[in-house]
């Protein structure tokens, strides 16, 4: 029995010894060869690495309007390698996040993983909801979302930003969302916090790098003609059942773009829907033939010869002529008609008699003088610049073509600064979406004179008789002019598929606002621009002028009780 008991006790303290001498050993040996160890290895376990998020820059209008603001969202994660929720609430938290408990099963998987994404993006709401559930394990991160005010109305302009996959980064995909990202973009900056066994932050370590705000943005659209124009235009779409609008407002002075809406549209607040109608900015991105609202240029080149004045006439009978084998004809016969009246009546005759007395290039100079092919440069991505080619000149087709409106294409917002241009007396200004402070200073392209007696002639366009009379504002006088162009469609033109167009200045005695108008495809009644657009300018002008209050400049109607009887001096 001693020797049993003997050999248990020195095998106890030999197992003993061993296993004190192994723990000093690796206690020496770590604390001397890497007195980090232990604690990189707690580290490891304890402290992560957060985003201090920042938020992007404010969008407003030129009041101060928000068009774009962010507003607080919350990331739903769990630290697989800290704790996971407990198996027995997964169907409860599956339930909260609207998913599957198998799709929470999976991501539990590896719990060497520091940061599983449960859900993104989610409300304060949700974030309550699932915070009162008190579920152990569940974390989560406040970053910043896009909110759009003002929702379709504006999506044109303002456009739309998005996070980078995987990411708490917004980024610009639309509008000056897109153009400006730089301007708006904020950078999200770095903390070290120490974290508790519950995956909840204990104390705030080390601050790697700061947050850097986005820099606000003010643009040059007043959100209340920016109503009117989409209601109108809407209103028009809907009622022509056309295929698509736009209408743009500029402020003769400054050149700002104070309203420019489409439609179709989209919500923005929705995120931008994949290859959806509506997303793409048609008012300077789709390609128009102006019809005869290039017609004023042609007038404009008569005049700048010396040998043209308002009054010059020219003999429009029969109604048609043939150049070339082509035959144009007139609605009616108007016979002989004053510059003036061509204007009035849009006389494709008159005008083509007008630009083939000209030098060959006349016509082309002054469309591009115009600025015809050439950037706008608004601040908006994705312009079209427009294309005309001097080649083919030569031929009096190619001539003729120019004069009323075809063989060449512009956007919408180039029309606009076309006339923008006239209404400055001949001054091609730079044309911004950002607010701009005070008047432009631009370029002298046209003579102010002739500039001038054009935009007198465009006046009787909108009086009777003219081809535009729907566009008259009561109380001011309003120059303008249709256009009614078909559409090309694989090489040919298409007689019953057309673009109405109306291009506006008001008021002619001081000129404040341009305004165009483009239907793509009206398909209910008349397709003409003086039935279709001329009533959209009409009511945008009238209520836009009101609102700003520009004062009218039409001579007062005559009434019953401004008229004055002299009196009978026979008897007295």
């Amino acid at each position: 029995m001693n020797w049993r008991h003997y050999a248990v006790v020195v095998m106890f303290l030999a197992t003993t010894g061993w296993l004190g001498w192994h723990v000093i050993s690796l206690s020496f040996a770590l604390s001397y060869s890497d007195p980090e160890f232990l604690r990189r290895q707690g580290d490891n376990r304890s402290v992560r690495t957060e985003e201090i998020s920042a938020q992007r820059g404010v969008i407003r209008d030129r009041w101060g309007e928000p068009l774009a603001v962010s507003t607080p969202a919350y990331n739903v994660f769990v630290d697989p390698s800290m704790k996971i929720p407990p198996r027995q609430r997964w169907p409860e938290l599956a339930s909260l996040l609207g998913m599957e408990v198998s799709d929470l099963a999976s991501r539990f998987e590896d719990q060497k993983r520091k940061y599983v994404l449960l859900k993104r993006r989610v409300s304060w709401d949700e974030m309550q909801s699932i915070k009162t559930a008190k579920i152990e394990g569940v974390n989560f991160s406040t970053l910043y979302r896009r909110y759009y005010p003002a929702g379709e109305v504006a999506a044109h302009v303002v456009g739309a930003a998005g996070f980078v996959e995987e990411s708490s980064e917004e980024v610009g995909r639309e509008g000056v969302e897109s153009s400006f990202d730089d301007h708006l973009r904020a950078s999200h900056g770095k903390k070290l916090v120490l974290r508790n066994a519950r995956g909840e932050n204990v104390r705030e370590l080390q601050y790697i790098s700061a947050p850097k705000e986005g820099r606000d943005l003010t643009l040059a659209v007043d959100l209340r003609l920016q109503y009117i124009a989409y209601r109108e235009l809407k209103a028009a779409v809907v009622g022509h059942k056309a295929e698509a609008g736009t209408a743009i407002i500029l402020d003769v002075r400054s050149g700002d773009i104070l309203a420019l809406v489409n439609q179709p549209s989209y919500n923005p607040n929705g995120g931008i829907p994949a290859g959806a109608a509506g997303v793409r900015n048609i008012a300077i991105t789709d390609r128009i033939e102006p019809g005869s609202t290039a017609k004023v240029f042609t007038a404009i080149a008569g005049m700048e010869t010396g040998r043209y004045t308002p009054e010059s006439m020219f003999h429009t009978a029969p109604g048609y002529i043939t150049v070339r084998g082509k035959t144009v004809k007139d609605p009616r016969n108007y016979g002989d008609l004053t510059l003036r009246g061509v204007l009035a009546k849009s006389s494709q005759v008159g005008i083509i008699k007008l630009a083939l007395d000209l030098e060959r290039d006349a016509v082309y100079r002054t469309l591009v003088r115009a600025g015809v092919g050439e950037p706008v440069g608004s601040g908006l991505p994705r312009e079209y610049a427009g294309l005309i080619s001097p080649e083919g000149l030569r031929s009096d087709l190619v001539r003729i073509n120019f004069a009323y409106g075809y063989a060449f294409n512009l956007s919408a917002l180039q029309l606009a600064r076309a006339y923008l241009t006239l209404a400055r007396s001949g001054n091609k200004p730079p044309v911004s979406i950002v607010r701009s402070e005070g008047s432009a200073a631009g370029e002298q392209v046209f003579d102010a004179v002739h500039t001038r007696t054009v935009l007198e002639m465009l006046e009787s366009v909108t009086e009777a008789g003219g081809t535009a009379h729907a566009a008259a504002v009561p109380g001011y006088r309003i120059a303008g002019k249709t256009g009614t162009a078909r559409v090309l469609t694989n090489g040919k033109y298409d007689d019953k598929k057309h673009v109405a167009l109306f291009a506006g200045v008001a008021p002619l005695t001081d000129p404040q606002l341009v305004t165009v108008v483009v239907i793509w495809g009206p398909s209910r009644g008349l397709s003409g621009g003086g039935v279709v657009a001329a009533p959209v300018f009409s009511r945008i002008a009238e209520r836009s002028l009101r609102l700003l209050g520009i004062p009218g400049d039409a001579p007062a109607p005559m009434t019953a009780e401004s008229v004055v009887i002299p009196a009978d001096r026979s008897s007295t």
